[in-house]
């Protein structure tokens, strides 16, 4: 099947991707550091202590394979609908914290049980199961949600909690969940098989099952675990600063209004990252892509530790750094798919997100332990920058699979 013809039948399910990955705990970890403000004044929470109980709530990442395991058994509706519920459901709770810091750990855990619902455990299994020639771009448009609703609705949080404090940004989020991208997301995908399902032996027509490796045979790979590091990595670099730009922006003598556009030029950088790369790999050796921008984001973080202080300099500098974590929202399910399959796509990809996870928690934890032990955030962006020079050369020790692997990569659900 032709791209164009994948297009075709495939849109809706691009599209309730798009939603769903918009409204995703990503975008509350690209904007969080508009509510810590908040939060700190109010209950006396040091920037380090937030970050701490953001990590200690990444704890659930443990989960995810099982997650990926349900996705592969009972379906993408389950999880996804699942996953949607407990995200609305924290922010409502996050809205009327009482003060407690266990309390928000146990809110950040609720927040990390909705990825796999969200994200591409869910969405770029039924992607790929619908594009094999024009994946990379399908992937690309799938994930770019992200960064638009960043984009678009950075302004508007700003305003609520301008207009109604930092509980009425979470009231925001909340609705944005519940009521647009649930239902949007459902209706995308009605109509759509989400499961395998599995032929009559020997039925005549029927599909051949799914060919590749079991989890316990993907995991026993150095691929598979080059693929997690890289992943872990990225986060722990890029995540850890996206969650301290405002402050990061502020510490280097921005002032108030001019801060929150670190944020916007993260988004830009996820959009751009997500679009380049999901063009790039339908087109050239997705190996080398990933390794060239790793070393550009990588350098990026190089110049953010000459201490420039000027918002066009930091801008342009904040941009390159989170280009990787946009490309790699491609990546991760793109590389999933062509190295290992469709048959137990939601359990690996399960087990990389838990991985990943787990660099976002020691990104977000490092950021602000790391500026809390030495006034600053030098160390941080030294140790991020080395972490993607490593990055990239683990993508370019991601071997091509054999070509039964291949033929899984295409099978469909």
């Amino acid at each position: 099947m032709s791209g164009r013809s994948e297009w075709r039948a495939g849109w809706p399910v691009v599209a309730g991707a798009a939603l769903a990955i918009g409204a995703g705990p990503g975008l509350y970890q690209n904007l969080s550091s508009l509510l810590v403000p908040g939060i700190s004044v109010e209950f006396g929470w040091t920037r380090g202590e937030i970050a701490t109980a953001a990590g200690v709530g990444l704890v659930g990442a443990l989960l995810f394979p099982l997650f990926g395991r349900a996705v592969d058994r009972l379906g993408a509706r389950v999880v996804m609908l699942f996953g949607m519920l407990v995200l609305a459901a924290s922010y409502l709770l996050l809205a009327g914290l009482a003060g407690k810091l266990w309390q928000y750990q146990l809110l950040t855990l609720g927040v990390a049980l909705s990825v796999p619902g969200t994200g591409t455990l869910v969405w770029g299994k039924l992607i790929a199961a619908r594009f094999v020639a024009a994946r990379g771009a399908a992937l690309a448009v799938a994930t770019s949600g992200l960064p638009v609703t960043t984009l678009l609705f950075a302004p508007a949080l700003g305003w609520a909690i301008a207009a109604w404090g930092w509980r009425g940004g979470a009231l925001l989020l909340a609705a944005l969940v519940a009521g647009v991208a649930l239902p949007l997301s459902l209706l995308a995908i009605r109509g759509v098989p989400d499961r395998p399902v599995a032929p009559l032996e020997g039925a005549a027509g029927s599909e051949p099952p799914p060919v590749g490796p079991t989890a316990r045979e993907a995991r026993r790979s150095g691929r598979f675990w080059y693929l997690a590091g890289s992943a872990a990595l990225i986060n722990v670099a890029t995540v850890g600063l996206v969650t301290q730009l405002v402050p990061f922006g502020l510490d280097r003598g921005l002032g108030p209004t001019e801060a929150p556009w670190l944020l916007t030029a993260y988004g830009l950088s996820q959009l751009v990252g997500r679009l380049g790369m999901g063009v790039l790999i339908d087109r050239v050796s997705p190996q080398r892509a990933a390794a060239a921008v790793a070393l550009v984001s990588a350098a990026a973080f190089a110049g953010l530790l000459l201490g420039a202080a000027e918002l066009p300099t930091l801008f342009a500098l904040v941009f390159l750094a989170g280009l990787m974590n946009g490309a790699d929202q491609d990546l991760l399910p793109f590389f999933a798919a062509r190295l290992f399959g469709l048959r137990a796509y939601g359990e690996l990809f399960g087990t990389v997100l838990t991985v990943a996870l787990l660099g976002t928690a020691l990104g977000i934890v490092g950021f602000g332990r790391l500026h809390d032990a030495t006034g600053g955030y030098a160390v941080a962006l030294g140790i991020a920058c080395a972490g993607l020079v490593i990055t990239a050369g683990l993508f370019l020790g991601l071997r091509e699979p054999e070509r039964a692997m291949e033929r899984a990569a295409s099978d469909p659900i």
